[in-house]
């Protein structure tokens, strides 16, 4: 199985009434900004055992 595309690194390629699209360089992918935005915010969340684990420390 191969891993998900990151998205790292995207350059902008349309903007509409709402909404920007960007492109992801290394994928290809187009997508709507804002979810590059859920994205990092879903990557930078920290679960219970995570967090559990880190206080452990």
């Amino acid at each position: 199985m191969t891993n998900p595309c990151r998205h790292l690194q995207v350059r902008f390629v349309s903007r509409e009434e709402d909404a920007e699209f960007v492109e992801c360089v290394s994928c290809g992918e187009v997508f709507d900004a804002a979810e590059l935005r859920d994205i990092a915010a879903e990557e930078n969340e920290v679960g219970p055992d995570e967090e559990q684990e880190a206080n452990a420390s």
